[in-house]
């Protein structure tokens, strides 16, 4: 890969990774509620998630996703009934005990599920395919696979550091939160980022 693709990559993935989203919200949400450690666990889950979705793009499953529309569909609502769901729970926590105790429950492989239900995610990993993995400046690229491990390596290190960012913003937030019902409302803002991100999804 050039210097110019790489430079090119690192930009792209530098502006979908740090952009607000599903992921990036609910990181903020987790580790305000719930502390930074116990955000991490979706932090992880998020690049593990993204690189199994991107393994999947190369085999060529993504582009089966996208053209045919009764399996293009299923991937939206499902993800944007998932992304509903959590924001409803998130919107009625209103004390880190209750979170604590049910409210915001995400586990690592619910965070690694979360990806394959993204339509975005499944966007941004075909234009990574197409853009980076099976093309070179415009031509087709005589080592796809070396191309995939790049993009691969590349998006984990940005999906990790970005989640981790947002989440390490949550917890810092944390004992502020904790006062009055300001958690309520701040969670409250993070469901209609999520409700607004399902919306969104829904026209992709």
């Amino acid at each position: 890969m050039s210097a110019a693709e790489l430079t090119a990559l690192l930009l792209f993935c530098t502006a979908m990774s740090f952009s607000p989203g599903p992921n990036t919200t609910l990181s903020t949400a987790l580790a305000a509620n719930l502390g930074l450690r116990r955000a991490l666990r979706f932090c992880l889950a998020v690049p593990t998630g993204w690189t199994l979705l991107m393994l999947a793009c190369g085999l060529g499953l993504g582009a089966i996703i996208t053209t045919v529309p009764a399996l293009r569909w299923a991937v939206t609502l499902t993800g944007v009934g998932y992304m509903l769901w959590l924001a409803f729970k998130l919107a009625r926590a209103g004390q880190l005990a209750q979170v604590d105790a049910s409210r915001l429950q995400v586990t690592f492989w619910q965070g690694v599920g979360l990806q394959f239900v993204n339509i975005k995610a499944w966007m941004l990993a075909l234009t990574l395919s197409a853009g980076w993995v099976v093309n070179a400046a415009g031509q087709p690229a005589s080592n796809p696979g070396e191309r995939l491990a790049i993009v691969c390596a590349v998006m984990v290190a940005f999906a990790f550091s970005s989640n981790f960012v947002y989440a390490l913003v949550g917890s810092l937030l944390r004992q502020w939160l904790a006062q009055g019902q300001r958690l309520l409302w701040f969670n409250r803002a993070l469901a209609g980022v999520l409700v607004v991100t399902a919306s969104w999804m829904v026209t992709l």
